[in-house]
């Protein structure tokens, strides 16, 4: 089945008000702009979004954030760590004024949230964040004489990924650190929007070689590579 799409707009053309959108990547590394810059575009609004970060490093969602799009953030790392240019980010300003929901997970607690969801998991018990103010509203339970805490899964509708070659039928494969929360959130998307550098025909890629299997992708987009310098200051 060939999951090619003509362009970004039209690869994220029916994503709906309301919809949860995983974006993979790692501050700059492996994020897929053109997916979101499309996004951005179409328009869609009350938007759950479940990144890495909201801002710092991240740039390319601050117009999602401007544009009023967004109603809810999960992610791992927020705001920036200057306060001056915290009180100037869009993202910042928007959840002190309670116009986005904002809910922050450690990067372990994170990941096995959306491990859980492609897994048909309903959620885990993890000992990250018991004994601290993480607990509140959460069930908490005792194992071997240490306390857990019920964190839920994560199953986003959409997810977009990145990656630097893949082929028509959604086998993927990332470049080194540009692969971070790619894998998990293929998987747990309904879903999955992949942006790839170079596109191969089925069978040009080395099997040995592809992290996100196919069966995982429902629709491919070819892009170019963006080249620039990042920052979280």
């Amino acid at each position: 089945m060939d999951k090619e799409y003509p362009s970004a707009d039209a690869a994220v053309a029916d994503i709906p008000d309301g919809a949860s959108i995983a974006i993979a990547g790692f501050f700059t590394a492996g994020t897929p702009v053109q997916l979101i810059q499309a996004l951005a575009r179409k328009g869609a609004r009350n938007l759950t979004l479940i990144c890495q970060s909201m801002g710092p490093g991240n740039d390319d969602v601050t117009p999602l954030v401007e544009q009023g799009q967004i109603r809810r953030a999960i992610c791992n790392y927020p705001f920036y760590r200057s306060a001056t240019r915290g009180a100037n980010s869009p993202f910042e300003k928007a959840v002190r004024a309670g116009s986005i929901e904002l809910e922050v997970y450690p990067m372990g607690t994170f990941i096995e949230k959306l491990r859980a969801g492609a897994a048909g998991l309903a959620g885990f018990y993890t000992p990250t964040g018991a004994g601290t103010v993480v607990e509140r509203g959460k069930e908490k339970r005792s194992f071997n004489g240490r306390d857990y805490l019920l964190e839920m899964a994560v199953k986003p509708d959409y997810a977009f990924v990145y990656a630097w070659r893949g082929d028509r039928v959604g086998n993927l494969t990332c470049r080194k650190t540009a692969r971070n929360y790619t894998p998990e959130m293929a998987a747990a998307g309904t879903v999955t929007i992949a942006a790839v550098e170079e596109l191969a025909e089925p069978g040009g890629l080395d099997p040995d070689k592809i992290h996100v299997p196919g069966i995982y992708v429902q629709r491919v987009v070819k892009v170019g590579r963006r080249n620039y310098i990042p920052s979280i200051d």
